[in-house]
């Protein structure tokens, strides 16, 4: 049994978030939904007021909470990538779905729950690089950069000009 299981608030649209995730993610699936058996104060007897899934593997209860506490960049789900072909499939499932772009391969989903869609080349060519100079022109290309792209990364990393 997990012990330990993220809560996800949403309004109203914790089976929609959900369905999404499930179709967007590898080892990604709604386990169950739960409806209210009485009112309260957000739903009627009836609704949906749980939403149990997984996200690439990890457990998460979406609960459909109203409109009270909305989503911020303080918490996101950090999805490593293994390539470009990858980070541009997950980056547009969610932009084209209503989400919006932020800085950094941050972007929203609908829902506003902030992503981090994260090439592991990325991390190698910042956090890993044992040339303390390439590291920072990596980074400093990935500062510039909405969605990242790996080969304008790994260019300035390499010292290249990279292309705008």
């Amino acid at each position: 049994m997990t012990k330990l299981v993220t809560c996800i608030w949403y309004n109203h649209t914790a089976e929609e978030a959900a369905n999404f995730y499930a179709s967007v993610l590898p080892d990604s699936r709604v386990t169950a939904v739960q409806k209210t058996p009485a009112d309260t104060p957000s739903q009627k007897a009836g609704e949906v007021i749980t939403v149990e899934f997984e996200v690439a593997g990890q457990k998460f209860i979406g609960l459909n909470g109203g409109p009270i506490f909305p989503q911020t960049e303080a918490v996101s789900f950090m999805i490593m990538t293994e390539d470009q072909e990858e980070t541009d499939r997950l980056w547009n499932a969610i932009v084209d779905n209503d989400g919006k772009e932020s800085a950094c391969g941050w972007c929203k989903d609908k829902w506003g729950v902030s992503w981090q869609i994260t090439p592991k080349r990325l991390m190698e060519l910042i956090w890993q690089n044992p040339d303390p100079a390439a590291s920072k022109r990596a980074m400093d290309a990935m500062m510039t950069m909405q969605k990242i792209d790996i080969a304008k990364v790994e260019a300035a990393a390499a010292g290249e000009s990279v292309p705008a």
